[in-house]
């Protein structure tokens, strides 16, 4: 058998835990899903899964469980809340935690799950929404030979690349904040660059068309620049992440003395968009902010200011 009859389970079926659900189920494997959005659910009942009540009730019935919510704080939540996973879980359980926190968080969670009998991977993800229901993110993973192991066919089925950082836990998560550093800075150029043409009267579509075949070009660009170009800021990764993701970057360099100056403007913008009440859209809408400053209108601009209306 492929699987080895292993079951996963899925808590937090956001943009990126949702596609990492409906590959585990793709793949032939018994798939557990949970999610406070009924529509989340009913998609990945639609696929083949079975959605769960509850982090225990999820727990108890899987073999890996892969965390996908937003922070270090709602991991620990449901992982030792009340009604939380660990309690309900099998020993040697695998509990792959895929959320973006600071190293530290993230070793202690690991350590605290290896404590009670589990096994753990700290093992941040990238790749965006598309590549997470493709099964083809990059997975940023930390953690002991067993875990990897007994998780191998999951993690084939939602990775197309799981690079090995060793088996100390955290180096996942310092990983993902340097990774997390560039995306965040790359997005807000995007915004910037974007922004000038259009006040310089560019088609803003053949900038984009262009820029992604000169030495400026950057997967942010060409990915998040579409969405300016086509005014679509519905949420694959909002604005508020950005937030939380660049303030892991500038706490983290002020602790160790590396000066991020380009962080710190990044997230400064990141900031006043979400203060504007942008904070829920996608992080493209960066560009909605520097474009009031210019003065310029980009696509979809009057649909979002008449939504915040």
């Amino acid at each position: 058998m492929a699987d080895g009859g292993l079951t996963a389970g899925v808590i937090g079926l956001g943009s990126m835990g949702l596609g990492a659900a409906l590959s585990l189920a793709r793949a032939g494997l018994p798939t557990l899903g949970l999610d406070l959005r009924a529509e989340a659910m009913e998609a990945l009942a639609s696929a083949g899964g079975t959605p769960c009540r509850d982090p225990a009730g999820l727990a108890a019935r899987a073999d890996v469980v892969f965390v996908y919510v937003v922070n270090a704080v709602q991991t620990e939540s449901v992982l030792f809340g009340d009604g939380g996973a660990v309690a309900a879980a099998r020993p040697g359980t695998v509990f792959v935690l895929c959320a973006t926190m600071a190293p530290l968080d993230a070793q202690s969670l690991c350590e605290r799950l290896a404590a009670a009998g589990m096994l753990a991977i700290d093992a941040p993800v990238s790749g965006g929404a598309a590549r997470a229901e493709a099964g083809q993110i990059s997975m940023m993973a930390a953690g002991p030979q067993a875990a990897f192991d007994r998780a191998a066919p999951a993690l084939e089925a939602i990775a197309e690349t799981v690079f090995r950082l060793g088996e100390q836990s955290g180096a996942g998560a310092r990983m993902k904040v340097i990774n997390q550093l560039l995306a965040g800075v790359h997005i807000a150029a995007a915004a910037e660059a974007l922004v000038l043409a259009a006040s310089w009267g560019m088609d803003l579509a053949e900038v984009h068309r262009v820029i992604q075949s000169c030495a400026g070009n950057s997967w942010m660009f060409a990915n998040r620049g579409a969405h300016v170009v086509e005014g679509d800021y519905a949420p694959r990764s909002a604005v508020d992440i950005f937030v939380k993701d660049l303030g892991l970057v500038t706490e983290g360099a002020a602790a160790s003395g590396a000066p991020v100056p380009l962080s710190d403007t990044a997230l400064a913008l990141f900031r006043e968009a979400s203060q504007q009440g942008l904070g829920r859209l996608d992080d493209a809408a960066v560009a909605l902010l520097l474009a009031q400053r210019a003065g310029v209108a980009l696509p979809g601009a009057q649909a979002v200011e008449g939504d915040a209306e």
